[in-house]
């Protein structure tokens, strides 16, 4: 997640090179992302951007996909402080939907070094033009929202219950995101048709499982 200048101003000097050198590297994946698509830009080409070496990227990222996947955590960051607020007594199911939709309305009146509206969506176009990317973001890992997550429900991260909320949950918002890019090829495209396409997803999902009962 971005720092803000407070946080900054609490780090010593190294700590904030290094979260410079980092912010760069993710800010030269995003602009060769964009430009030339995730599966022709290189390791190399990032580093090159970013005015270092192919050693120093790997200090911080192991390949290029952790760095792309990067691009992700400020808006699962994010997502994870919402979770915790919602009600304990709602369904983990509804309370993953409701903590994201609010993150995603909140890009819209993001402040500096908040996340945008502009670069959640950009972000998006990245994972969703690879598959490799995809596959990824659709795996289960214990980032800020699944621990979040498992904290609600009350079980360790490797929970395969808690597993399984994650994965629906991944399934039907990609799978939103998926159709709302093939419709549009993302031109014109803001965070409200973002939200819009993953509501009625959700809503149709929700529809599906209606009245389906636990067997015994």
């Amino acid at each position: 997640m971005p720092a803000d200048s407070g946080d900054l101003a609490t780090l010593g000097l190294r700590e904030r090179k290094k979260l410079r050198t980092r912010t760069t590297l993710i800010d030269a994946a995003i602009e060769l992302c964009e430009r030339q698509g995730f599966e022709q830009t290189t390791v190399e080409q990032i580093a090159a951007i970013a005015d270092v070496s192919p050693r120093t990227f790997s200090r911080y990222f192991t390949t290029k996909e952790a760095v792309c996947l990067a691009l992700a955590d400020d808006a699962i960051e994010v997502a994870a402080v919402e979770l915790a607020r919602m009600p304990d007594d709602m369904n983990h199911l509804e309370a993953l939907y409701r903590a994201w939709m609010t993150m995603y309305r909140n890009t819209k009146n993001a402040g500096i070094g908040e996340l945008t509206a502009p670069r959640l969506l950009c972000t998006l176009r990245i994972i969703l033009s690879s598959s490799t990317l995809r596959q990824a973001v659709m795996e289960f890992r214990p980032h800020a929202v699944n621990v979040a997550l498992a904290r609600r429900m009350g079980v360790d991260i490797d929970d395969r219950g808690l597993q399984l909320v994650a994965d629906v949950w991944a399934a039907i918002s990609m799978t939103a995101l998926a159709d709302l890019g093939r419709d549009t090829g993302w031109k014109g495209v803001d965070i409200e048709d973002a939200v819009d396409r993953i509501d009625a997803t959700f809503g149709q999902f929700a529809g599906l499982i209606e009245g389906v009962v636990e067997p015994v």
